[in-house]
């Protein structure tokens, strides 16, 4: 790939913080935005704007079709069955838990359990122990090795007859594990369970296939896969969202409404109530767009041959403690140096114009499976160089030398 010329597709990378070029390796959190992401939110605003689904006037129609056009692209992206198996939220988030609600409602009562990983982000954990205050049911949790790889052995003895759904990352955003999804579903399915798919940290590295994986269930948002913030996928069997009660009531997701009963819409507005953010879709398809143009495969051998080559000059520093060695991994590594708190180095970092993350990550849990209140957290996106890894090293060797 041409990563400079990619690179001028990102105006934001271009400017300065504190008199210091940008280095940006905190696309864990959200990655930067193509100028054709953002040209497209503010071309609709200016020329299509209008309310979808609801009018006959030209406008409407013509931001309608954008919208579904844009749920098109998603089907397409993760290769689901159909569009009527892709449901608009806010985030993935939102996604897990509409899920967790839904699902909740429908299929679990007292005693029945959910299974997640050690390794869960915040948002696939709350939810469901929101579930368990309501209506009594258990989270069981599958552990890993030192190495930050699950124990699939001891994922298997975690099923009952009372478990009624797994819900599991496929990338850590802490260790950058991958873990092995496609068997984690076989084994679930031999149980006669669903799986759902947090994919918030693999949809923007990796072709992934839901039909391929099998899930019944996938979650993601816009804002890690250079679209615009407040947009999330929800991808569901049809055979599930059929079954599954509305998360929210209103409007679009109605048939018909009386004081006496209300019908609802078909799939996916059923899920979908009020009016979506129809601007923020097609930015959604226009940051696919981008993907597909630059290529998956070649996003993901980029993005691995520079987190090597990260692993390699990071190791090198001395009292350098880095955590997950996972055989498969993906484009993060969160690191400690020695004794130096990790807000510390991050914050000497940015003065240095390094943008990382510090913190817990959402993942308090695993922090506390590993030992420490929290790490640096370093994550690469298509845009980023050799040069920028360089650049973190610096940053580190000279903060190591003030402590």
């Amino acid at each position: 790939m041409d990563i400079q010329k990619i690179r001028e597709d990102f105006p934001i990378l271009s400017r300065t913080v504190y008199g210091k070029p940008l280095v940006y390796l905190d696309n864990g959190a959200t990655t930067q935005k193509p100028r054709m992401v953002v040209d497209s939110l503010v071309n609709e605003y200016y020329s299509v704007n209008a309310n979808v689904h609801r009018g006959v006037h030209y406008l409407s129609q013509q931001a309608t079709e954008l919208h579904e056009a844009s749920r098109e692209a998603v089907r397409r992206f993760i290769n689901a069955r159909g569009v009527s198996e892709i449901v608009f939220t806010r985030g993935t988030t939102e996604s897990v838990n509409l899920l967790a609600s839904s699902f909740g409602e429908e299929f679990m009562g007292e005693g029945d359990e959910v299974i997640v990983s050690v390794m869960e982000h915040h948002s696939n954990i709350v939810p469901w122990q929101l579930l368990a205050t309501r209506k009594g049911i258990r989270l069981k949790v599958i552990p890993m090795n030192d190495r930050g790889e699950l124990l699939l052995d001891e994922y298997e003895k975690l099923f009952t007859e009372r478990t009624k759904i797994v819900s599991v990352t496929q990338v850590s955003n802490v260790l950058g594990t991958v873990n092995p999804i496609k068997e984690m579903v076989r084994v679930a399915h031999a149980h006669n369970v669903p799986f759902m798919v947090d994919a918030a940290q693999s949809v923007p590295h990796m072709k992934v296939d839901v039909q391929e994986l099998d899930a019944d269930f996938l979650v993601f948002s816009a804002h890690k896969m250079y679209g615009p913030t407040g947009v999330g996928v929800l991808y569901g069997k049809e055979e599930w969202l059929d079954r599954l009660p509305p998360y929210q009531g209103g409007g679009e997701m109605i048939q018909h409404v009386s004081f006496e009963k209300t019908t609802f819409n078909e799939l996916p507005f059923k899920f979908e109530a009020g009016t979506p953010d129809y601007i923020g879709t097609t930015g959604l398809a226009k940051a696919i767009d981008y993907m597909n143009a630059v290529g998956m495969e070649r996003i993901a051998a980029h993005e691995s041959e520079l987190t090597a080559y990260a692993l390699e000059r990071l190791r090198a520093i001395p009292d350098m403690r880095m955590f997950g060695e996972a055989a498969e991994r993906g484009a993060v590594i969160s690191f400690l140096v020695g004794n130096i708190h990790h807000f510390d180095l991050g914050t000497l970092l940015d003065r240095l114009g390094i943008a990382v993350r510090t913190g817990h990550h959402c993942a308090q849990p695993l922090m506390q499976r590993l030992g420490v209140e929290g790490t640096v957290r370093a994550s690469f996106a298509l845009y980023n160089t050799k040069e920028e890894v360089d650049a973190l090293v610096a940053g580190i060797e000279r903060v190591r030398r003030m402590f």
